[in-house]
């Protein structure tokens, strides 16, 4: 999912040497009169948050940082995250998350999201660049109240095109588990690895690969996402019940993630009731 650079000098091969990471990060947030308040801030380990920012006035805006600079082989990572009645939240990461190659152990991110009536929360992490040889296991943990609204997206990178590396070894096992009113509502495992990298039935040798979940939306979201993607094969959206779900597949990351932020953008004023403000991160 994200975080910052690492060192400068540093040896990514070499990470997985490093001892392991184990941390948490627990965030919650609160309606304080016309805006949202980080009203509960709780960490162990090196994870932590920026001070909210407030560029639109009632949401809050929360960076989250990780100061290693990227996950190795053994690290343990875990958020649990809640926005209370009425609370508006937008969580992003200031720079893309890295996963380094695995010298045989995995590494784990789990994150938790709670989201009550009348709430929102936008989960718009950057992309993670999964190296070559990493080994992962993320999963995503998402209950919904009744009349909450939720944007979130997990896009990744596997290999490093531009350096010429691909996706010869490794894997990444993805699981999302999104509960609605109580009641399991949709459930998906994933495993990414260099068969499915190459394989037509998979990634087709694709090297960036998404999804994002939005609701709740009608069925002219639908179709205004539909007449976004065209006749573009590496694009697809649908629609169970409320929630709208989109799958991208591309040759660069970036590409991928400015396709999301043009989605986020026609949904966000009737999910959040708010126009698209891009956190300011995003431009440095």
């Amino acid at each position: 999912m994200f975080l910052e650079s690492p060192a400068a000098g540093a040896d990514p091969d070499a990470a997985g040497d490093a001892a392991a990471w184990q941390a948490e990060l627990t965030l919650g947030f609160s309606r304080r009169g016309d805006k949202t308040v980080l009203s509960r801030r709780e960490h162990y380990g090196p994870l932590t948050v920026q001070r909210p920012f407030y560029p639109e006035g009632p949401v809050c805006h929360v960076y989250l940082l990780h100061p290693p600079g990227g996950v190795v082989a053994g690290d343990r990572l875990h958020f649990d995250i809640g926005v209370d009645n009425g609370g508006q939240a937008l969580i992003t990461t200031p720079a893309a998350g890295k996963f380094y190659r695995s010298d045989g152990k995995q590494a784990r991110q789990t994150v938790d999201l709670r989201v009550a009536k009348q709430a929102s929360l936008e989960w718009l992490p950057q992309e993670s660049i999964v190296y070559e040889g990493a080994s992962l296991h993320t999963g995503m943990e998402i209950e919904l109240a009744d009349g909450a609204g939720f944007i979130g997206w997990e896009v990744l990178a596997l290999g490093r095109p531009a350096a010429g590396e691909g996706f010869e070894a490794g894997e990444a096992l993805l699981n999302w588990r999104i509960k609605r009113g109580g009641r399991l509502f949709y459930l998906e495992k994933q495993r990414l690895d260099a068969t499915a990298f190459k394989s037509r039935w998979g990634l087709n040798g694709h090297s960036a690969c998404g999804t994002l979940f939005a609701c709740p939306t009608q069925p002219h979201h639908l179709q205004a996402v539909q007449a976004l993607i065209g006749e573009d094969p590496g694009r697809g959206v649908t629609q169970i019940e409320d929630m709208l779900i989109c799958r991208a597949l591309d040759e660069r990351a970036d590409r991928l993630r400015e396709f999301y932020l043009q989605i986020w953008a026609l949904l966000r004023t009737d999910i959040v009731g708010q126009n698209s403000c891009a956190p300011r991160i995003w431009a440095t």
